[in-house]
């Protein structure tokens, strides 16, 4: 869906890492390095991105740091864009409206990094979980967006970066 309406890729590659949370962050060659680009791909698509506003530049210790800019008045609508195309909103929606007593939903692996890479990685924390029906919805889920879905359930290590897209308000 959004691969046709942007066409470049690098493009997109950028936005999805950058656009998935607002605190992912990075700098030319390790960008490129990432996404396996060349430096000029990069380089091209980053100036354009931040002539345009959407992202912010920062110099550190001779390099550029790139990230989105949370002030632009389109991050919001981008950021809720590639959620959507990257299945997330449906993901936690579904998870929510049927699954027990869940307490938070965390976006962990490739995606909380920005990387499209196919595979969705999901920890989410709660009692009395039906991990029976969030293993059936994430096949359903994984077979509309043609990716593959990972859960993680109750795990008391979570990575160093992950995406909370839930947390509970527990009143006291």
């Amino acid at each position: 869906m959004l691969d046709s309406l942007i066409t470049s890729k690098t493009r997109l590659k950028l936005l999805i890492k950058f656009f998935v949370s607002a605190s992912n962050h990075g700098y030319l060659r390790g960008l490129a390095d990432e996404f396996q680009e060349s430096t000029n791909a990069i380089r091209k698509e980053l100036n354009q991105l931040a002539d345009a506003g959407y992202l912010e530049k920062n110099s550190e210790k001779n390099k550029i740091f790139y990230r989105a800019n949370t002030q632009h008045s389109l991050f919001k609508p981008l950021q809720k864009l590639i959620h959507t195309f990257l299945g997330i909103d449906e993901i936690v929606d579904q998870i929510l409206n049927r699954s027990g007593g869940v307490q938070s939903v965390s976006l962990i692996g490739d995606y909380a990094k920005g990387l499209d890479s196919g595979l969705i990685e999901v920890l989410i924390i709660g009692e009395d979980l039906n991990q029976a029906y969030l293993l059936q919805l994430a096949a359903k889920v994984a077979k509309k967006l043609k990716k593959e879905i990972k859960l993680y359930f109750n795990e008391s290590q979570v990575e160093a970066h992950s995406i909370n897209l839930y947390t509970r308000n527990i009143a006291l």
